[in-house]
């Protein structure tokens, strides 16, 4: 069992999700940081620098997310009344979009993602429409977009992107998020 798995054992913590505010900034960056620190330090780069540079792509991408999503939900996911990760997401009539999803290292591996991503999928699914996101190419997470119906649709070298169309979905694990509100 790894360490998110074993912190979550026995809680009955709920999965949820609230809108990020300015306070949330520090925390937004933290998750940030967390996925993106070890590439960094991958190409032998001081560690000032890679604070420079990680706080340079934080600024850039929420600057970008909220400029190509304007309408876009920009949530804190909270078990209980931990914060834990983050998911960007932007809902529209002709497709939802699956802007960002990262939680925590603590977090990771014991299920909330996957939690998260049912819940998303089975909302869409309802809604009757499909779903657009991007992943990069090595990340492992694609195997789970696969089996939630997702397809690869195209790639620019760095991600690829997938899609699931408009399809009814009876995912495991839904009925537990059911207070998770994704609109």
């Amino acid at each position: 069992m790894n360490e998110g798995a074993s912190m979550l054992s026995g809680m009955g913590e709920r999965l949820h999700l609230r809108a990020a505010s300015e306070p949330d900034r520090a925390f937004l960056y933290s998750v940030f940081e967390s996925t993106r620190a070890d590439e960094f330090a991958r190409a032998g780069l001081s560690a000032d620098r890679i604070a420079a540079l990680l706080a340079q792509q934080f600024s850039m991408q929420d600057a970008y997310y909220r400029t190509h999503y304007p309408h876009g939900s920009f949530d804190v996911v909270m078990l209980g009344n931990e914060r834990v990760g983050r998911l960007y997401h932007d809902w529209r009539a002709h497709e939802a979009r699956l802007i960002d999803i990262a939680l925590l290292p603590a977090y990771r591996g014991a299920g909330l993602g996957t939690k998260l991503m049912n819940a998303f999928v089975a909302q869409a699914a309802a809604k009757a429409i499909p779903i657009v996101l991007y992943v990069e190419m090595e990340n492992p997470v694609q195997a789970l977009y696969r089996r939630l119906g997702f397809e690869a649709v195209g790639e620019n070298g760095v991600y690829i992107q997938m899609r699931r169309e408009v399809a009814p979905y009876a995912g495991a694990d839904v009925t537990s998020v059911a207070g998770l509100a994704l609109d």
